[in-house]
């Protein structure tokens, strides 16, 4: 499990490779990742939306932003916390994703609270120890 918090919002982040939704020999690699976000603040927040930097295992970078996380925005409260999983196609056996979420005080300031950075890693990658 990967970590982050920023502000008292904490990002907990658990990859997997998902070798029923992978096809090898088209180069086709498939992840899935479930995420809990938890309020250790005092304060109220909404999700607002999103940004990822997914790079794969060759170097290169997609970003991705939009709105919330698998269609919701959600409020949490202090102590409240909200977990989804969605996925990850990618070309390479490989990969890194890491991002960020807009989260908004409730009668306050917008800030970005850290999506820690985690590796993608599939069964099919080579290795070599030099």
């Amino acid at each position: 499990m990967y970590k982050a918090e920023t502000r008292g919002i904490s990002v907990t982040v658990e990859p997997r490779f998902v070798e029923e939704e992978s096809s090898p020999g088209e180069s086709r690699y498939f992840f899935a990742y479930t995420v809990e976000i938890v309020n250790n603040g005092n304060e109220k927040v909404q999700l607002r939306s999103r940004h990822w930097r997914i790079i794969d295992g060759h170097g290169s970078c997609q970003e991705v932003r939009g709105a919330g996380v698998v269609g919701k925005q959600p409020f949490l409260g202090p102590g409240e916390s909200f977990s989804y999983t969605s996925g990850c196609p990618l070309t390479t056996p490989d990969g890194l994703m890491a991002g960020s979420y807009t989260m908004t005080v409730i009668g306050g300031d917008s800030f970005e609270a850290e999506i820690p950075a985690f590796s993608l890693d599939s069964p099919h990658v080579r290795r070599s120890v030099h």
